[in-house]
């Protein structure tokens, strides 16, 4: 049996998509691969949220969601709203993509954002013990360390510099390696095999494209494979070891390829959401040199002003869902089988929930009421090491360089797919004195 066919995969090709639901508004247009939609999604989500908050996008032969209350729903009745999709690809992959990861030995397991109850209650269990409140101690100091020494390279090279590769990009790839224990050496590396998985997964990239990222793929399963490996004969304070222990005590509980497999999947999601919560974050700040100069002034506005950036500029706009039997949400019928998109982008900027959502306002009462790391039992296992990597950031870029600024004239791009939105580059200038 090819992996992606078995029942538990890690990856998934659906094998058959049900027809737009019976009665259901139909969208030929909705797209989030259009130029518009990348470079600034929230005047059409707003509306759609407004106008026409449920419709069967054709293009993602899914069925968009986008009111906060249904989204909710969703997310608190696991049963009949699986995650099993959300780590497969939106598109058929093409043959040589497929054939690369048909190799034997490409067979992780679903572990935890696509598992399901019972097992996802089992595996998260042990897993978040690597994300205890003890961990993070351990990890804060690190996460300091880091930030000021990319800091020191952006000032020793000077302005303009792109601060997604110089910072937000390099830091929480390099923090959530120490979590899993790989080794410092490899980090070039590692990044690089990770660097386009999203692509992959929630973008529609060329044959030649999928085939590179494939190839990718394998090898960074290959690498987790043997550090796990090695981590079995030579423990250490890291998630890795932590995982193992677990399953010495408890192999009836924590399978060893699903300690392979939690390796393999969390360095993605520990890296690029938090990569471009950071980017995000300073995009919002620089653009009102006002904003900024408050959080110089008063670093502890900080936290605050980093819920409203998950609420206005999430970096993750989307997740989603598939219905495991016949169902309902507001005045649809919902086959079985039909895929959900769930616009995360659009709950966040509901009007009756969130006035004026279109402006940015670090004050806002309610900013913590945004979805942007989830709800329910799949919420986001690190939001907490998310939000202090992105406070300490921000902290650090506040007292190092509190004239930071955007510079001028610069097209912003990013990466096509329908969840994760970052800039690709970000450059900044500041002044001497800093």
């Amino acid at each position: 049996m090819r992996p992606d066919r078995e029942p538990n995969a890690y990856h998934k090709t659906p094998e058959r998509t049900p027809p737009a639901p019976t009665g259901c508004p139909v969208d030929r247009e909705f797209s989030p691969f259009r130029a518009s939609y990348l470079q600034d999604p929230y005047p059409e989500l707003e509306t759609l949220n407004a106008q026409r908050p449920i419709f069967y996008s054709t293009e993602l032969q899914s069925l968009v969601v986008t009111r906060m209350d249904q989204i909710l729903e969703i997310f608190k009745n696991p049963d009949v709203f699986s995650s099993a999709n959300v780590q497969d690809p939106v598109f058929p992959l093409c043959e040589r993509a497929a054939k690369v990861l048909a190799a034997k030995d490409f067979d992780p397991v679903a572990v935890m954002s696509n598992r399901q109850p019972p097992d996802h209650t089992r595996i998260r269990k042990f897993t978040r013990e690597g994300f205890s409140g003890r961990r993070i101690r351990i990890l804060e100091p690190q996460i300091n360390r880091v930030s000021h020494e990319l800091i020191d390279r952006m000032l020793t090279r000077g302005p303009p510099v792109d601060v997604v590769s110089a910072l937000t990009h390099p830091l929480p790839g390099r923090i959530i390696f120490r979590l899993i224990g790989f080794p410092e050496s490899d980090d070039a590396q590692l990044m690089r095999w990770t660097a386009n998985r999203l692509s992959f997964t929630w973008g529609k990239p060329t044959d030649d494209e999928q085939v590179d990222i494939a190839e990718n793929m394998l090898r960074y399963w290959r690498y987790c494979r043997d550090f796990v490996a090695h981590r079995t004969k030579s423990r250490a304070d890291d998630l890795t070891s932590e995982l193992l222990a677990a399953h010495d005590d408890n192999s009836d509980e924590l399978g060893y390829r699903e300690v392979e497999s939690v390796i393999y999947g969390i360095s993605f999601a520990g890296h690029e959401i938090v990569s471009n919560f950071i980017a995000n974050a300073l995009l919002c700040l620089l653009r009102d040199r006002h904003r900024w100069q408050a959080l110089c002034d008063d670093r502890k506005l900080i936290p605050q002003a980093l819920e409203e950036v998950l609420r206005f500029e999430s970096p993750q706009t989307s997740w989603r869902r598939i219905a495991t039997r016949d169902t309902r949400i507001g005045d649809v019928d919902v086959p079985a089988g039909t895929q959900i998109f769930l616009s995360l982008g659009a709950a966040n900027h509901e009007a009756s929930l969130f006035p004026a959502p279109s402006d940015f306002d670090m004050h806002r009462a309610n900013a913590g009421k945004h979805i942007s790391f989830g709800h329910g039992i799949h919420f986001c296992l690190g939001a907490r090491l998310a939000r202090l990597e992105g406070q300490t950031a921000i902290e650090s870029l506040t007292e190092r360089m509190p004239g930071l600024r955007l510079a001028a004239d610069q097209t912003l791009r990013y990466s096509p797919n329908i969840t994760f939105r970052g800039p690709r580059e970000l450059y900044v200038e500041w002044d001497d004195r800093d």
